[in-house]
């Protein structure tokens, strides 16, 4: 034979890594490609979770800034309230522009006392005893309607700390029902097979992790703030509501 016209023996398994292996386009494993590849059931949740978590951030950066500045404004107020100056001229300052939960509480008492006082200086006992009794409500009123603004939204972090696992693990259910899907069809359990399935799906469940674990941590933290103001507010009412008491009981006759 001659060396010229010989052909050369190639090895069937360099074919097959020229042609097979490296002809093969490996699957997309980033963050986006997992979603971009994902079914459309996995892609909606994914979807669902991620605006949650955004919302609920928004919720928790805007109300510990508002905590943060009530609180600030409720110790000034407390400062003017009790440094021994006439509580008619902090009500003449304030009573345009009540900015804070404890002025509008302050306010609304103040403003109930001077509709009954103005009109009668010697008021009767029962009448005394009238005045003081709507005073107690207003400020109960104007406290609740405050707090009902500070707890705002709060449930929605409550709902999502509590299902967002589920909404996940419903995405991770799916994800690998494709996987096994994919098998099937297949009839290769290769990992190029199953793994884009199996991540896209535990993609969902840390995703939901991801939404629901701030939500817990900052509803806890966020409804223990509102109590403790709530607190706050009611023993302010209880020390104002006891100061006009004894003002109503100098004016009897």
């Amino acid at each position: 034979m001659n060396p010229e016209t010989a052909t050369p023996l190639t090895s069937p398994v360099g074919d097959i890594a020229a042609t097979g292996l490296g002809g093969a386009t490996p699957p997309d494993m980033s963050i986006l490609g997992l979603f971009l590849q994902a079914d459309w059931i996995v892609k909606i949740v994914v979807v669902l979770l991620i605006l949650a978590s955004f919302w609920s951030w928004a919720i928790i950066i805007d109300k510990l800034r508002r905590l943060r500045r009530v609180q600030v404004q409720a110790d000034q107020f407390e400062e003017a309230f009790w440094s021994g100056n006439s509580i008619d001229d902090l009500y003449d300052r304030i009573a345009g522009r009540p900015e804070h939960p404890m002025a509008l509480v302050f306010v609304a008492a103040m403003r109930e006392w001077r509709r009954a006082t103005d009109r009668l200086t010697q008021p009767a006992a029962n009448l005394a005893t009238g005045l003081g009794e709507r005073i107690s409500k207003v400020m109960r009123v104007a406290l609740n309607r405050e707090l009902d603004g500070l707890e705002r939204y709060l449930g929605f972090l409550a709902t999502v700390g509590s299902t967002a696992p589920f909404v996940g693990l419903f995405g991770t259910v799916w994800g690998i029902m494709n996987s096994f899907s994919a098998i099937a069809l297949s009839k290769n359990t290769s990992l190029s097979v199953v793994a884009p399935g199996i991540a896209e799906a535990l993609f969902a469940t840390a995703l939901g992790l991801v939404a629901a674990i701030p939500a817990v941590i900052a509803y806890n933290k966020l409804s223990s703030d509102v109590g403790r103001f709530e607190g706050r507010l009611e023993s302010f009412a209880d020390e104002f509501s006891a100061i006009l008491s004894r003002q109503l009981d100098e004016r009897r006759p």
